[in-house]
């Protein structure tokens, strides 16, 4: 059974997710702002927190970054606002997927069960050892990636995308495949999703738009990681 943390300051909303989540057998606590979820969280750390971005003192962003300090836990980013910078945002401090108000209970909890499988896929198909792909070291276990011999500090899905392009080298993953594989649904937004993602990967790793070192474009396909210098 996994334990949800919900942070959402309008109650009628709060007690509407607890319910439905509790109903589909998650252990679910309620914080209603910001320091009420960082109490919680150390408390006892969720699985996973679902995560109003307009709260009261605390906002949402502030709350993610300080969330992911140290062990990385699953974030879905709950927001009325439409605007993509609000979601690029929420990606760069940690969140792993974002659900635009209003939505329904049971996209919510889709996206809940999608984000966890991935969380157990990775940890069940994390390697032994790091994995290295020229002067590109991934630590799975670690979740701590080196370029050149560079620490690069990744959100979990920048993380996630690198280590499947990593797993096969080479490999031409589609936009399609990254999504059902890294996700773990498909997104009516999924090419467009990905691809800000890889954008932001790319420029964390140091790649350049016209000459990636490390990340190559196959257009109207979709990515690669690179084997060679070439």
């Amino acid at each position: 059974m996994a334990d949800i943390l919900v942070v959402e300051d309008e109650e009628p909303i709060a007690e509407a997710i607890r319910l439905r989540l509790e109903s589909e057998g998650f252990e679910v606590r309620v914080a209603h702002d910001g320091l009420g979820a960082l109490d919680l969280a150390r408390q006892k750390r969720p699985d996973l927190v679902v995560l109003d971005l307009m709260l009261p003192g605390m906002d949402g962003l502030d709350v993610c970054r300080e969330l992911q300090r140290g062990t990385w836990i699953p974030v879905l980013m709950l927001t009325a606002r439409t605007d993509e910078t609000d979601k690029v945002a929420g990606f760069a401090v940690g969140a792993d997927d974002y659900l635009t108000k209003p939505f329904s209970m049971r996209e919510l909890t889709v996206r809940i069960r999608a984000i966890l499988r991935r969380v157990e896929r990775v940890h069940a198909a994390a390697p032994d050892g790091p994995v290295q792909v020229r002067d590109l070291t991934i630590d799975e276990r670690r979740r701590r990636v080196l370029a050149g011999g560079r620490e690069v500090a990744l959100t979990p899905l920048q993380f996630d995308i690198l280590a499947k392009l990593a797993s096969s080298p080479g490999t031409v993953f589609s936009r399609e495949r990254l999504m059902d594989e890294v996700w773990g649904y498909r997104d009516p937004a999924g090419s467009r999703v990905v691809d800000t993602h890889v954008a932001a990967l790319r420029r964390k790793l140091g790649d350049e738009a016209n000459e990636p070192r490390y990340i190559r474009t196959v257009y109207g396909v979709g990515y690669a990681l690179r084997e060679d210098d070439a």
